[in-house]
C-alpha cells in the first residue's frame, strides 16, 4: 500500500523539486498540496503548487490555500533566494486545475477525522502556520497524525536568515513550538543534512540530459536557484532543502540521525526562531523528534534523478 501524504509548501524551487519527486513515486498516494506563505505570499505559493502539479502532468492532485501569515508575526519571504514569483528560472505555463474552493486548514482537519487513525503522514517543506493553526482549531486531529517529516531548523549549521534560525522556523516559530510540542511522531530534516545535498554542475546536467520538460524545467529551476547560494556560501551548488523529506520517505536508509529533545526559541530577538537540539543529551527533557544529522547525498541524487525521468 502507498503512504498516504500531504505536502504543506511554499514553492520555492526546492519545493517543487520535492513535489515531483513525491508525484513520481508510487510508493506515495499525494492526496493533496496545502499551500502556506513562506517563500513567497500566499498567493504565488498556491499558483506555483498547481503549476508543478500540472508539471508533473498531475492536474488531478488538488491544491489548497492556507494561511497568508504567521500567527503573530509579519511575514517575511526570500524573493532575494526563489525571485519574484518564487519559481524564477523556467517558463512555466498558467496551470490547469482550479484552486481548491476549501480552505488548507479545513482541508487537513477534515482529511485527518475522516481516513483511519494514523494513516496519514504530515510533510512540510515551508512555515509550519498551516498545522500549527490545525492542531489549534482541532486539537484531537494530533493522535490521528501517523507522523510529521518536515524540513527545517539547524544544529551545527546554525541559521541561514539569521545567524541562529534556519528560514522555515524563524518566519513562524510560535507555530513551530506549537507542532515539536504537539506529541505527534516529528522526524526533522535540517540543514546540517540539506547543506551536504548539493546541485553541482553535473548533477543539474543529469537532470537536463533526461530529455523530458521536467527535467528541462528542474535544472533551469536549480540555474536560477544556485546562484544566492554559490555566492553566500561559496560552495559547489545550491542545497536541494525540501527533496530531501520526500527522499527520507521513500529510501529512510539514505539519512542518519538521533531521537533527541529539541525546543524552539520564540522570546529571544538575539535567537528567535533557533532550534535548540539536544543532540548531545546534556538535559533531562524528553526526546521529542528524530533529528537527522547525516545523509547519502549520491544517494538521494541517484534516487532524484530517476524518478524525474519518469515524469513527461
Amino acid at each position: 500500500m502507498p503512504r498516504r501524504i500531504i505536502i504543506d509548501t511554499d514553492p520555492g524551487q526546492d519545493d517543487a523539486v520535492a513535489i515531483l519527486l513525491a508525484l513520481a513515486s508510487p510508493e506515495l498516494d499525494v492526496l493533496g498540496l496545502t499551500a502556506v506563505a513562506g517563500n513567497v505570499p500566499l498567493p504565488l505559493t498556491a499558483l506555483n503548487a498547481r503549476k508543478v502539479c500540472d508539471l508533473a502532468g498531475r492536474p488531478d492532485v488538488p491544491v489548497f490555500a492556507g494561511c497568508d501569515r504567521p500567527l503573530r508575526h509579519d511575514l517575511v519571504t526570500a524573493e532575494h533566494v526563489h525571485g519574484k514569483t518564487g519559481l524564477d528560472g523556467p517558463d512555466l505555463p498558467d496551470p490547469t486545475p482550479p484552486l481548491q474552493k476549501t480552505h488548507a486548514v479545513d482541508f487537513l482537519i477534515d482529511t485527518l477525522r475522516r481516513e483511519p487513525k494514523g494513516s496519514i503522514t504530515l510533510c512540510p517543506l515551508g512555515p509550519l502556520t498551516n498545522i500549527a493553526t490545525a492542531l489549534r482549531r482541532a486539537p484531537d486531529i494530533a493522535p490521528r497524525i501517523a507522523q510529521i517529516v518536515l524540513m527545517g531548523g539547524a544544529y551545527f549549521e546554525v541559521g541561514n536568515v539569521t545567524p541562529a534560525a534556519e528560514f522555515n522556523i524563524y518566519v513562524d516559530p510560535e507555530a513551530a513550538a506549537e507542532v515539536f510540542g504537539a506529541g505527534i511522531p516529528l522526524m526533522v530534516i535540517p540543514l546540517d543534512v540539506t547543506h551536504k545535498v548539493l546541485v553541482t554542475h553535473a548533477r543539474n546536467e543529469a537532470f537536463r540530459a533526461l530529455g523530458n520538460r521536467t527535467g528541462r524545467a528542474v535544472a533551469e529551476m536549480t540555474d536560477f536557484f544556485e546562484r544566492y547560494d554559490r555566492e553566500k556560501y561559496q560552495s559547489p551548488g545550491a542545497p536541494l532543502h525540501d527533496p530531501c523529506v520526500i527522499a527520507c520517505l521513500l529510501q529512510p536508509g539514505l539519512f542518519t540521525g538521533r531521537h533527541i529533545n529539541v525546543e524552539i526559541e520564540t522570546h529571544s530577538e538575539l535567537t528567535r526562531g533557533m532550534t535548540v537540539a539536544d543532540w548531545w543529551r546534556v538535559t533531562d527533557r524528553a526526546p521529542n523528534a528524530t533529528f537527522m544529522g547525516d545523509v547519502d547525498a549520491e544517494g538521494v541524487f541517484a534516487l532524484l534523478t530517476e524518478r524525474l525521468g519518469r515524469l513527461p
